[in-house]
């Protein structure tokens, strides 16, 4: 079932981590270091400077404490922008769905908590599988029954990562950052944007290899974790066929932004130049599953008629998901 995206919104907080800052930190890197292994410039954070700079977040249940943002405020403001952008009202919303690699909270969804600060009453509920959290969304609904569908539906993707990084661990302190992405759908009223193509996997033997256990730090093999983003993103993009760009449009890449050297390989191997290849990690970070929805957001405004833009997304569980979409009209 073709869907159709009528908005995208998206949020990152004020407060930058810059690779001086995680130099000052004094645990053994450089910016040098850094954009020789993950091509990362700055990130942002929902934390205060001071508070990292002062605790390396020793203590995660401080972090919430002292964070002025929470994911229900953040995905809201994401999701503000995706409305308006749809040209609707938050009423018009019938459906919401959320999810991420780090909720605030189990009980209620914070499907719930985004529409409630939204004021949107309408069926909530949360749908989770860390940084593919949007492409699983995305191929969720794509496989419901329109019939039983509202006309538009909200997902969020709210992502504080920072506060579960243990910033005296230099390996996993120079890739996150924080931030929000929320997209307006519907199976039933058009738009310039089509989704096609909606796939999702997972390879639940290699569960461990990425984990953030309730009140504990973020944790991965990171080897293998490359290896198997490099290789299950450069076989997604293969399966795009590259005839049938129309109207002088462009076969555009957004992957997972989890670092910009990684990224660079999949172009390398799938032949994607750097005119067709859109990120944002060097300047937020890896933001989890907000990562590629606020890249297409941040790019609005450049879409034009005739692009194909090819979504290949992997993370926790393994997972990998795909999708396609078909510009039509200028958004």
């Amino acid at each position: 079932m073709p869907l159709y995206l009528h908005g995208l919104g998206h949020f990152h907080p004020e407060n930058e981590i810059t690779n001086r800052f995680l130099e000052e930190l004094d645990i053994g890197t450089t910016e040098e270091w850094i954009l020789e292994r993950v091509g990362i410039r700055s990130r942002r954070t929902v934390l205060p400077l001071d508070y990292i700079r002062n605790t390396k977040n020793r203590d995660i249940r401080e972090a919430y404490e002292a964070s002025p943002y929470g994911n229900t405020r953040t995905g809201a403001l994401a999701a503000r922008m995706a409305v308006e952008r749809a040209g609707i009202a938050p009423g018009d919303i019938g459906l919401v769905i959320s999810g991420g690699s780090a909720p605030d909270s189990l009980t209620p969804a914070e499907a719930a908590t985004i529409a409630g600060e939204l004021g949107i009453d309408a069926p909530c509920f949360d749908l989770n599988s860390a940084c593919t959290s949007f492409g699983m969304q995305v191929a969720f609904v794509s496989r419901m029954n329109p019939e039983h569908l509202p006309d538009f539906i909200l997902l969020v993707n709210p992502e504080n990562l920072t506060r579960s990084i243990d910033y005296s661990d230099r390996a996993s302190a120079v890739l996150f950052g924080d931030g929000s992405a929320a997209a307006v759908l519907s199976a039933s009223v058009p738009s310039g944007i089509a989704i096609s193509g909606c796939e999702a996997f997972s390879k639940p033997s290699a569960c461990e290899k990425v984990s953030i256990r309730r009140t504990g730090y973020f944790t991965q093999d990171g080897n293998a974790v490359q290896g198997f983003a490099i290789r299950r993103t450069t076989e997604s993009l293969q399966g795009f066929r590259r005839e049938g760009v129309e109207n002088g449009g462009r076969l555009l890449f957004v992957g997972h932004q989890a670092n910009l050297g990684m990224l660079q390989s999949v172009c390398a191997r799938a032949g994607i130049g750097e005119a067709g290849h859109w990120h944002n990690v060097e300047h937020f970070g890896n933001t989890g599953a907000a990562g590629a929805p606020s890249v297409l957001s941040q790019r609005w405004g450049d879409l034009r008629p005739g692009d194909r833009v090819a979504v290949a997304l992997v993370g926790a569980g393994l997972t990998w998901t795909s999708m396609e979409l078909n510009v039509r009209s200028s958004a």
